[in-house]
């Protein structure tokens, strides 16, 4: 090869790198990353849900523990003395003087207010001397519910909150 080739291959190949990219390849990249950071929002999306549902189920779960204490420590009963049953409503919040369980014990309400703030769909409660029974609203489905009960019961319910809690047995449906 003489050197007018080697010249002229050299200056050619020296003026394609100098050149920068095309607007077309960099339309390109810019469309990539597009698709690739809308399907990871999605992603976190979800994943951010998910964590909603857990912090309310554990919310839930540790009104189901500290009602126990609240029945031994009120003579075996749900209801602090004098308190009055609670029918199937809105979830009450605290009150000092409140006549049910679910207001009247601070660590209760503070976990029940929590709960009831990071669910959707609103919640449903029940409480009486023998039973109480409570149903908060998940994030990942508007009509499902995490529902908690005096008989052990801690599952998700395919209900909205208000439907989750059986009217006649006062457990979870």
């Amino acid at each position: 090869m003489d050197k007018f080739k080697k010249y002229f291959i050299h200056q050619n190949f020296q003026k394609k790198i100098s050149g920068g990219f095309t607007l077309l390849e960099l339309m390109i990249v810019v469309a990539i990353i597009a698709i690739l950071s809308s399907v990871i929002l999605v992603a976190l999306g979800d994943s951010r849900n998910k964590g909603v549902d857990a912090s309310v189920k554990s919310n839930l779960d540790t009104i189901r523990s500290e009602s126990e204490l609240f029945y031994s420590n009120n003579d075996n009963s749900f209801l602090p003395a004098g308190g009055s049953t609670f029918g199937i409503a809105t979830c009450p919040v605290y009150n000092a003087s409140g006549t049910n369980m679910l207001s009247k014990d601070k660590t209760i309400a503070d976990a029940l207010a929590e709960a009831v703030k990071r669910g959707t769909n609103g919640s449903s409660c029940y409480n009486s001397n023998l039973n109480w029974a409570m149903a908060v609203g998940l994030k990942t489905d508007a009509n499902t519910s995490w529902c908690v009960d005096s008989g052990g019961n801690s599952k998700q319910v395919s209900l909205a909150p208000a439907n989750a809690i059986n009217g006649t047995t006062f457990v979870c449906n």
